[in-house]
């Protein structure tokens, strides 16, 4: 069987039970396609020695029958996730060196089920991006490309490496993690699937804060199965999550039936904003019809406070940012600044910090510093906390009236290229946001499902916002909408 990195989860699963092929050769057919994909810069630590013996190992268990679904599955991991002795810098120079003796409870899920682990992702610095320009790394590339044009393009951020990995095949799916719509927003700009889960559902133990109440790990894969498959292995309640639901993981695959008859699903009126491409509303009201012929019922709905969405992100979020990253003063681990004679610990950390922090990351940690500052607590932060609770009332209230999903655009462009947007103009940036914040806000499962091409030859997706806790219900939801759609393309192969 040649092109085995080009397998979904499911079907490598079902070939290594079958014992058609090993995991071993699946491991090295996505080390052969790393190898050759320099140029867009997805992967940033690659660990091809780990991979080779966990690969041994899950070989190893399969022959025995002792076979989980992702066990001998090659997975990227993004550099957000500490991995045990290798180097876990989230994108920046701060914790350069940086290398945990520890492993994220996400990560340690995907191992002891027998995952393989090709190395580590790029990613924006501290997951503070929507393009993966923020990156020490540098930026990765989308491995699509606009027609006959050349130009690069964003994979979207912060999980642009994972996104750019998958999509390219790089491997057969990688670990994301979602604070404003870092998985979803990345999946559409390439052709893949990202979901979100509830917040709570998977452990945040491990993995390197950037604001503790948005934040939510989630996988990246090819196709809704495949999400369900991973996001099985990556939940459960973690002890040393206090935010960590004590609650049973459902069988996610299982609920994939595809039967949605009856469904109630709400179409937002707030979500047809000024300027949005025709493209998008087209491709909105189009999965509005294939979920309609599907046996769905459609439901107008309104929620009110969607337009407080993103000022009140962009407060809470620095704010969350700027108490998280104070730990990185130089003093423990990570980048310490060359300090001049008679300099002082004032000076050190004043210097570590200006030389480790990226632009990006000292903007949000400035303007959360300023927020949660004596004379603008109120003023700012504690309002949009209430507008936070006002968002997640709105939803309360649809879920309450019997809507099962609400379907809306996951972006509000396809990919951009690379440069395009300027560091001059970041609020420009944070509107790539404008459909993904309010579901981190409202703590609510949410997944991005690629439904068509742009008039350039570029993906698009839909999102999908779920219940609380019921993201079995939503992952259905999704799978009627993916088969519907029937998007099988993938970026012809340039690098």
């Amino acid at each position: 069987m040649s092109d085995l990195n080009t397998l979904t989860i499911a079907e490598a699963r079902d070939n290594l039970r079958a014992k058609e092929i090993t995991s071993a050769e699946l491991t090295e057919a996505c080390l052969s396609a790393i190898e050759g994909a320099g140029t867009l810069n997805a992967f940033v630590h690659n660990t091809p020695e780990i991979a080779r013996e966990q690969a041994k190992a899950a070989d190893a268990r399969i022959a025995k029958g002792d076979a989980p679904s992702m066990c001998g599955i090659p997975l990227g991991i993004k550099d957000l996730f500490c991995t045990k002795g290798v180097p876990s810098q989230a994108g920046s120079a701060i914790l350069e060196g940086f290398k945990p003796e520890y492993e994220s409870t996400v990560s340690h899920n995907l191992f002891d089920a027998g995952s393989v682990m090709l190395g580590k992702l790029n990613m924006d610095e501290f997951a503070m991006g929507s393009s993966n320009e923020t990156s020490v790394y540098g930026n990765a590339v989308n491995p699509w490309r606009r027609g006959n044009d050349d130009a690069a393009l964003t994979p979207g951020g912060s999980s642009g490496g994972s996104a750019s990995a998958v999509a390219a095949d790089l491997c057969l799916a990688a670990t994301g993690t979602d604070t404003g719509g870092s998985i979803r927003q990345p999946a559409a700009f390439t052709g893949i699937t990202g979901i979100k889960p509830t917040y709570g559902r998977c452990s945040r133990w491990g993995i390197v804060a950037f604001a503790s109440s948005l934040d939510q790990a989630g996988p990246m894969t090819k196709s809704v199965r495949d999400a369900a498959i991973m996001l099985q292995t990556m939940c459960g309640h973690d002890p040393k999550d206090s935010t960590s639901a004590e609650l049973a993981v459902p069988d996610f695959e299982a609920a994939l039936t595809g039967d949605i008859k009856g469904k109630k699903i709400g179409i937002p009126k707030e979500y047809r904003m000024d300027g949005m491409p025709d493209e998008i509303e087209t491709l909105w009201q189009q999965g509005t019809e294939m979920m309609r012929d599907a046996g769905a019922e459609i439901v107008d709905i309104s929620l009110p406070h969607t337009k407080y969405a993103l000022p009140a992100y962009y407060v809470i979020a620095p704010a969350e940012a700027s108490s998280n990253l104070a730990r990185y003063d130089g003093v423990r681990y990570g980048h310490r600044a060359t300090l001049a004679a008679g300099d002082g610990i004032t000076e050190m950390y004043e210097k570590t910090r200006a030389e480790g922090f990226g632009h990006e990351v000292q903007r949000r940690v400035m303007v959360g510093t300023y927020v949660l500052s004596a004379g603008f607590y109120d003023a700012y932060y504690n309002r949009a906390r209430r507008v936070r609770t006002l968002i997640k009332r709105d939803f309360e209230n649809v879920f309450a009236d019997g809507i099962d999903a609400i379907l809306t655009p996951a972006t509000p462009s396809a990919a951009f290229g690379l440069g395009e947007m300027s560091e001059a103009d970041p609020v420009a940036m944070y509107l790539n946001d404008v459909f993904t914040v309010t579901v981190n806000l409202a703590g609510l499962p949410g997944i991005s499902v690629p439904a068509g091409l742009d008039k350039q030859g570029l993906p698009l997706g839909l999102q999908l916002i779920g219940r609380p806790w019921d993201e079995g219900d939503l992952l259905n939801c999704a799978y009627s909408l993916e088969r519907a759609a029937g998007f099988v393309e993938k970026p012809g192969k340039w690098w």
